[in-house]
């Protein structure tokens, strides 16, 4: 298998061209991947039987690239169907660090890489996918919010991690199938970028786009801020997909352990979650309490300056009335000087009106402030609340678990104690049958002595006869 290329005396162009290829993308050329039932088969080309009809020769490139093909697809095929079945014995949404996913990502960079045609930069030759998924905008406007947000991606420098990125949130998005069968259907648009017999451009293609619909039905959350998607090495592990006869025995059994430790490890993790949300809750509460006291302390403070205006209010009110029944009384000479004091009286008393109004207005603003205050500290209360009631549920459901995985760790224990007891018996009995075959020849040996004596007895008794008569 360390070999992926057919071994031969003298390199030529087109062996060159191959062996790069092969180097590439890890396509394992001189092995033919099929699949029986839900495993992996790897058959080398030089076993299989050929025809009597004439075919193409393992050199052929164009034999090769087929192979590839065929390869790439059933690949593609285990890979989504493991991780459809994975996911949902799984029951919650998957992220980034899940391997049946890395490895469904890896497949499609490969199938997406095979037969891409070598652009000429200045800095050399670049194959990338990024060109072929930048055009899934022009054909579905809805792909376009997927491209803006692959290319704000601060962290990403490269195409690769910005194709990389695409497949990502196109899978979360749920319209990974949708996107590859409109670009799979512009191969007009593909052979810009693609060779005529690459797998975009073939049956195969449109066979994988149908497939992807199955994934429609998993839940997918990644975060691309701290992901390095440019230097990461897609490399197919084959191991997850090889079918090994003494692993799958106690698979049958450990899968119920495995799938509870999951939950647990699931509910451990949404525990955290849900603690450090209260506390984050409890902080705003805290806050909020503060900023109602300042607000209860500025309205005192409001309060107290309102009646202070009223009572000048009606001080300048008393003032002004004595004022004019002094000037109605008084003689003339008097009166222009009274008159100027009414002004002014009046011009202060317009300027406390406004002050106040202003103070009213404001006093009003706090108070709707307060109240707004009010109803969001009662919310938050009221979340707290049931978040509080969902973590006492889950850490019940957290004991259930744990109480659930002891008793299956028991009875584990028990099993394998019945069945040293009954190696133990069965190892007796052997014994015992041992016995008795021996006890058995034993006693047939002795029948067949048995037996020559009384030929023996029989023979001299019939010679003993004669002589008497």
């Amino acid at each position: 298998m360390s070999a992926l290329t057919p071994p031969t005396d003298m390199p030529t162009p087109t062996t060159d061209k191959i062996t790069q290829a092969a180097m590439e993308t890890i396509y394992l050329c001189k092995f033919r991947v099929s699949m029986d039932g839900e495993w992996l088969c790897l058959r080398e080309l030089d076993d299989i039987s050929l025809t009597p009809d004439p075919e193409p020769t393992h050199e052929d490139p164009n034999y090769l690239m087929a192979n590839e093909r065929m390869n790439l697809m059933n690949m593609a095929k285990l890979s989504i169907k493991g991780l459809i079945e994975s996911a949902l014995n799984l029951g919650r949404t998957l992220d980034s660090d899940y391997a049946p996913l890395q490895q469904f990502f890896v497949v499609m960079e490969h199938c997406l890489k095979h037969g891409l045609r070598a652009k000429k930069t200045f800095l050399g030759q670049n194959k990338s996918f990024w060109g072929p998924l930048e055009l899934v905008e022009k054909l579905v406007p809805e792909a376009a919010e997927i491209t803006a947000s692959v290319k704000d991606l601060p962290g990403l420098k490269t195409p690769v991690g910005r194709g990389r990125a695409w497949l990502r949130l196109a899978l979360m998005q749920k319209k990974l199938s949708e996107y590859m069968k409109a670009l799979i259907n512009k191969k007009e648009l593909l052979s810009e970028f693609y060779e005529p017999n690459a797998l975009m451009m073939e049956e195969e293609g449109a066979i994988i786009a149908g497939l992807l619909v199955g994934l429609n039905v998993i839940d997918a959350n990644f975060c691309m801020k701290g992901e390095d998607l440019d230097s990461q090495v897609g490399v197919i592990d084959f191991s997850m997909y090889l079918k090994d006869g003494n692993s799958s025995k106690g698979s049958e059994g450990d899968g119920q352990i495995t799938a509870i430790l999951d939950q647990k490890n699931y509910v451990e993790e949404l525990n955290r979650h849900l603690n450090a949300t209260v506390n984050n809750l409890q902080a705003k509460v805290d806050a909020l309490e503060k900023s109602n006291t300042k607000l209860t302390e500025e309205l005192a403070v409001a309060n107290n300056r309102i009646i202070t205006l009223q009572e000048e209010m009606e001080r300048v009110k008393e003032e002004s009335s004595y004022i004019l029944e002094s000037s109605r009384k008084g003689p003339k000479q008097d009166r222009t000087a009274e008159g100027q004091a009414l002004t002014e009286a009046r011009k202060h008393l317009k300027e406390e009106t406004q002050l106040r109004l202003d103070v009213e207005k404001e006093l009003e603003l706090q108070i709707s402030m307060r109240q707004e205050m009010e109803l969001a500290m009662k919310l938050l209360e009221k979340d707290v609340c049931e978040k509080q009631e969902a973590l006492v549920s889950l850490r019940q459901q957290l004991d259930d678990l744990r109480a659930l995985k002891h008793e299956l760790a028991f009875k584990l224990q028990s099993s394998d104690l019945g069945v040293k007891q009954k190696s133990e018996l069965n190892s007796r009995l052997e014994e015992k049958t041992n016995q008795m075959a021996a006890t058995i020849k034993q006693l047939e040996q002795s029948e067949k002595d048995l037996v020559k004596q009384a030929k023996t007895l029989n023979s001299a008794a019939n010679k003993l006869i004669p002589k008497h008569h």
